[in-house]
């Protein structure tokens, strides 16, 4: 498996945020998470998605993710890509929610995948309305798009060899 993490520009402003993010990201997937299949390639490209009127009507254009502040909209594109010769019949990958960031809710999507998420660090993924965590007290409640650690898309149909398919989330700087 291969993951390249990449911002579109690399200014000196940005460093620290973008260092951050990615190494949010690969720690998250070190701890434990599953991951893309070694013959999948996933690479992630972090945009900043900002909303301009265009017309008298809003329109996101997305941005270089070099200069970040808390509140951004940062949106994570993943290109999966099947470099071997032998199709894969059901591809499944796996991202972890950036550290300094909160997946927003209901973003994650991929043409024809099933998405789920997961609490508890990529050890276990489910559809949100399945998803409990230990709330203030002890108590089990809901969770929340905030408390999502991982999100996994399973692809319906196989990935031939040489093909891409594409995924995204978005995720707010804290």
């Amino acid at each position: 498996m291969i993951i390249v993490i990449t911002f579109p520009s690399r200014t000196t402003a940005c460093k620290w945020r973008c260092r951050a993010l990615l190494l949010g990201l690969l720690a998250a997937s070190a701890w434990g998470a599953q991951t893309a299949p070694p013959e999948l390639q996933v690479t992630t490209t972090a945009e900043l998605a900002q909303v301009q009127m265009i017309n008298g009507h809003a329109a996101v254009r997305l941005l270089a993710a070099d200069h970040v502040v808390p509140g951004d909209l940062l949106i994570y594109t993943l290109k999966v890509r099947n470099p071997g010769r032998d199709p894969v019949a059901t591809p499944q990958f796996v991202a972890p929610i950036p550290v300094h960031t909160n997946y927003v809710a209901d973003t994650a999507v991929g043409p024809g995948a099933e998405v789920q998420y997961s609490v508890d660090f990529g050890e276990t993924f489910d559809k949100p309305q399945n998803l409990r965590v230990r709330g203030e007290g002890g108590a089990m409640r809901a969770a929340t798009a905030v408390d999502y650690t991982h999100i996994r898309w399973t692809l319906k149909h196989g990935l031939k060899p040489n093909s891409v398919a594409y995924a995204r989330f978005r995720a707010r700087l804290n």
